[in-house]
């Protein structure tokens, strides 16, 4: 739905399903129900979620013309993608592998561009596009600094043709379409700073490079073709987790012209340990409640003398014995909960970025992303559409009041 902060949607990744037959049945199960309470008399928007199988089906035969048919039937529109897991999502072992394939390969590449053709299609008239992605790469796989180096480099070469392909689009139809690189715990780019230090010491220089001797392209204008075309996706749950100063990486990249893609409106578990003297094994109980196999729940501890210890998975932590003062854990619940018994959420951080954007608006993409659904400890499920519709009224309270 369109607010004065910007469209306003959630993300269908929420849903089950991997081919474009079971995109499309959640979609025409689920989304006329939340529109109807959400957005009775006014187009709504929705954050796409495609599959690589579901990207390819989508273009076979008449599915494209009749999804377009249904969007127009509907009053709704696609205006934002997640292209960040390739394959399965749901039902599934996904754990590191919603990285692969990583940004180092063609295949990635691929998926991406052929996402990004889907969208221009079904973007509305004189609206702007965006697609959030994986932060490069999984950390862990890279064995040496000279593989994460190289990594880093081939996958930032692969983005820069994606940017290549994009100002393409703009300068043949006059869409504006972007990358929205998401940092999240143990990727290649898992913080704010991180994602500011490779787009001015990797992305803008290796792409001086690239438009120059592959397009021809003066350096003087490759600066703003590179802002235009790859932005940022601030997960709140992400940055979250590392207890980022949303205020001043949210300041830093407008000094610095760096774009904000999307903002995906998210919520991390946490817990303070020096609150009650005695409850910490009760809190690391509590935790344990949401040690599921499916996904990664990255921990990242706060310990008392304000160091931050990094653990790629809730067992890992769980087994540790730091003398931690706080943890987050990488876990996205519902954004309107605060309190989940001995722990708490982040929604704090989403309060404080909204009320950032609300004051300056630095994106026009809203999504709110709360794709753990089906793993949720069964105490903490809601009927799934009564969820998201209570998780979008939520936000909209929060940006207009």
């Amino acid at each position: 739905m369109k607010l004065t902060a910007g469209h306003l949607t959630y993300c269908t990744n929420i849903h089950a399903g991997e081919n474009w037959a079971d995109h499309f049945n959640a979609l025409k199960l689920n989304f006329p129900q939340i529109k109807k309470q959400l957005s009775p008399d006014a187009p709504m928007g929705i954050g796409l979620r495609l599959s690589n199988i579901a990207s390819i089906e989508i273009l076979r035969n008449n599915n494209l013309p009749e999804f377009k048919q249904w969007l127009q039937l509907n009053d709704a529109y696609v205006f934002t993608m997640n292209g960040f897991p390739y394959g399965g999502f749901h039902n599934t072992i996904v754990k590191d592998q919603v990285h692969a394939p990583d940004w180092t390969t063609n295949n990635r590449l691929d998926y991406t561009l052929r996402l990004f053709n889907i969208l221009a299609s079904l973007l509305p008239k004189d609206m702007e596009g965006g697609i959030s992605t994986s932060p490069l790469s999984y950390k862990h796989w890279f064995k040496s600094d000279e593989a994460l180096k190289k990594g880093k480099f081939e996958a930032t070469e692969n983005i820069l043709r994606v940017a290549a392909e994009l100002n393409s689009i703009k300068q043949k139809t006059g869409i504006t379409l972007h990358l929205d690189i998401e940092p999240e715990p143990d990727g290649i780019l898992e913080t704010g700073k991180e994602f500011i230090e490779w787009f001015e010491n990797n992305l803008l220089p290796q792409g001086i490079s690239y438009f120059k001797n592959k397009l021809n392209i003066p350096a003087a204008q490759v600066g703003a073709i590179i802002k235009d075309h790859v932005n940022l996706c601030y997960d709140v749950c992400h940055f979250a987790i590392g207890y980022e100063p949303h205020e001043i990486i949210i300041n830093e990249l407008a000094q610095k012209g760096i774009k904000v893609g999307k903002i995906q409106i998210s919520a991390a578990l946490k817990a303070s340990f020096d609150t009650a003297p005695g409850t910490r094994q009760s809190i690391l109980a509590a935790f344990e409640k949401f040690n599921e196999s499916t996904y990664l729940h990255q921990v990242i501890a706060r310990l008392v003398d304000g160091n931050l210890v990094r653990y790629p998975d809730l067992p890992e932590a769980l087994a540790a014995t730091d003398d931690a003062k706080e943890w987050r854990a990488h876990f996205h619940v519902p954004v309107f909960s605060q309190d989940f018994g001995l722990l708490q959420s982040t929604q704090a951080d989403i309060i404080n970025v909204l009320n950032i954007h609300a004051q300056n608006p630095f994106t026009n993409h809203l999504e709110v992303e709360t794709y753990t659904w089906e793993v949720l400890p069964d105490a903490l499920k809601i009927p799934l559409n009564q969820s998201i519709t209570r998780e979008l009224e939520w936000v909209k309270h929060q940006l207009t009041n």
